[in-house]
């Protein structure tokens, strides 16, 4: 890119955001970053530093703090768009603590979009999942399956979150919108620098997996082995986070460069196929060479059967796919765990 635009990354200094970070740097983008390090630490913001020869500028803030949103905004002027991914995200925290996730995800995203639309900003790229189409009826799943009750207060909110953004663009036309519905993000930067990092105790898969292989913890909990699947355990459509950041920088520069009268567009992120959790541990245990050990157990409220996504929308208009396998993002998220705790791995 010739001419530097500016990006707001909220909940830049999070897993997605991060590794975003990374990929909207090397494509040329100046990147200013909001986070309030409640799911996050702040030396992440020195490892894309690291990785890009230079950081971001960084912002600590909470997005449910109206005024505090006002001020950063009227202090940040010349900002070309906006990548919000700020929010609370784990499926079973959100069924035992609904309001939480309500409160954040809902009166975040108010927050940001008056900053957005009172400073003129006119395109925003939003961090929404596949949790919007509950259990589908129809595999892969498309962007025009109907909308189900949510599975999870998470899920919920992100289909609350669309329809208020879907509302919005249609009272303000000037605001360009585009949903990417991803499906499961996995793995690490290939430098092994940054890469997922719950706080406590997992609520993902591949982090408990890298972590029990590690010896952090005893074994992992396959929730659910009479699921209508090959093998009884869920499915889910596993997709390296490198190739999610990168959909993201494509998806800017759409808006960037594409104005686009229609309504907001959906696009599904993920890689066309669908994997078990008993398939997930078979390649874990070929790529770092590690046996595994797990127990199956009761199934996990909130989790849905099976879902992957059919991506021929954002392989056609946004000339976008997914290129890492399995393998290559199992790997590379042993290798971030190995970096992480300083053992010797694969």
């Amino acid at each position: 890119m010739s001419d530097k635009k500016k990006i707001l990354v909220t909940g830049g200094s999070g897993y997605i955001g991060s590794h975003t970070c990374v990929a909207l740097m090397e494509a040329g983008y100046d990147v200013v970053v909001i986070d309030n390090l409640s799911n996050s630490e702040p030396w992440v913001m020195d490892r894309v530093g690291e990785i890009c020869g230079r950081k971001p500028e960084f912002c600590e803030m909470d997005l449910q703090d109206r005024e505090g949103v006002r001020k950063f905004f009227s202090e940040h002027k010349g900002l070309d768009g906006v990548i919000h991914f700020a929010a609370s995200k784990a499926v079973g925290d959100s069924v035992a603590n609904p309001l939480k996730y309500y409160r954040n995800n809902l009166g975040s995203l108010v927050n940001l979009l008056e900053g957005v639309l009172e400073n003129g900003i006119q395109s925003m790229v939003f961090s929404s999942s596949c949790t919007v189409y509950g259990q589908p009826d129809e595999l892969p799943v498309t962007e025009d399956a109907p909308i189900k009750r949510a599975e999870s207060p998470y899920g919920n909110t992100k289909q609350i979150s669309e329809e208020i953004l879907a509302d919005t663009q249609e009272a303000c036309p000037n605001l360009q919108v585009i949903a990417l519905r991803y499906f499961n993000p996995i793995g690490a930067h290939s430098s092994a620098r940054i890469g997922e990092l719950p706080r406590g105790v997992p609520d993902n898969l591949i982090p408990y997996v890298t972590q029990t292989a590690a010896g952090l913890r005893d074994k992992l909990r396959v929730f659910g082995s009479d699921y209508a699947t090959r093998d009884g355990s869920c499915i889910r459509d596993y997709i390296h986070v490198m190739d999610l950041a990168e959909a993201h920088v494509v998806a800017m520069d759409r808006l960037l460069n594409h104005w686009n009268s229609e309504p907001m567009e959906v696009f599904n992120l993920g890689t066309g196929t669908g994997v078990s959790v008993l398939e997930v541990i078979a390649s874990f245990e070929k790529v770092s060479g590690r046996k595994l050990a797990y127990e199956i157990t009761t199934r996990r409220p909130g989790d849905i059967e099976q879902v992957w996504a059919d991506t021929r929308r954002a392989n056609e208009v946004l000339g976008w796919t997914a290129k890492r396998s399995l393998d290559d993002a199992l790997a590379s998220a042993w290798r971030w765990e190995c970096a992480l705790r300083g053992i010797e791995g694969n």
